[in-house]
């Protein structure tokens, strides 16, 4: 992962970190977790998913796929000093508003329009609900998406000893950059394959199986790791994993 998106083994940082304990700070924080879950429910992917949803019969015109995935990839383009210098949600906010522009959903000009009226106190009411967006999201939550699907079948067994993948950097990527290069050993293979939502570039997409893959604190960081009888563990899909 990209700096600013992965801090695992960084020095040189305040201590002790300071950390937001509060989940929402302000009442808009709300909206635009409301607004990142209404998109999940309405995604178009959900056609196809894991329970099945019937997204054809419903009237939005939201037509595109918006998962988790999308929403990391639109925090993890932002420079990295706005990164930093930003919220949790205001970089949701970003990111979120960055996918409407790019898919033609609004202009910028209409964005600019549209915050001049809420600071006038100007912009138009809500429309009424509509009942059967309302339902499709509410299933949603209900029954949410499965990843998981068996299609495929595990190359390392438990105990396999497996090094980590340097593949490019992508736009999005699941796998932490201090891992790259370094040696592990296999403690779990999870059952079934699992699907990320988006094809990143770096090889996760499709189904494949997962592993719990133990490494060495020494082995990570050298003279700098703690000392003791201390073990790192990584959940990883099996496209940043290669035999040894």
């Amino acid at each position: 992962m990209k700096l600013q998106h992965y801090l695992g083994g960084l020095e040189g940082l305040p201590e002790p970190l300071r950390l937001e304990k509060r989940v929402f700070v302000e009442d808009w924080e709300k909206r635009i977790f409301a607004i990142h879950v209404a998109m999940m429910g309405l995604s178009n992917h959900l056609g196809s998913a894991l329970p099945r949803y019937p997204i054809e019969e419903v009237p939005t015109s939201f037509k595109d796929e918006w998962t988790w995935a999308d929403l990391r990839t639109g925090a993890e383009a932002m420079n990295p000093f706005d990164y930093f210098k930003f919220r949790y949600y205001e970089k949701w906010l970003g990111g979120i508003t960055q996918f409407f522009i790019d898919k033609g959903y609004l202009s910028e000009d209409e964005l600019a329009s549209r915050e001049k009226e809420l600071a006038a106190d100007g912009a138009p009411k809500p429309r009424d609900p509509v009942p059967a967006i309302d339902e499709q999201v509410e299933e949603y939550l209900r029954k949410g998406d499965s990843p998981r699907r068996d299609v495929a079948h595990p190359k390392f067994a438990i105990g396999s000893r497996v090094r980590i993948t340097n593949v490019a950097a992508a736009a999005h990527t699941r796998l932490p950059g201090y891992l790259r290069g370094h040696e592990g050993t296999v403690e779990r293979v999870f059952d079934g394959d699992y699907a990320y939502f988006c094809h990143t570039g770096d090889g996760i997409g499709d189904p494949m199986p997962i592993y719990l893959v133990a490494f060495a604190p020494d082995g990570l960081f050298g003279q700098r790791a703690e000392s003791g009888p201390l073990t790192m563990y990584a959940e990883l899909f099996e496209a940043y994993l290669e035999g040894v």
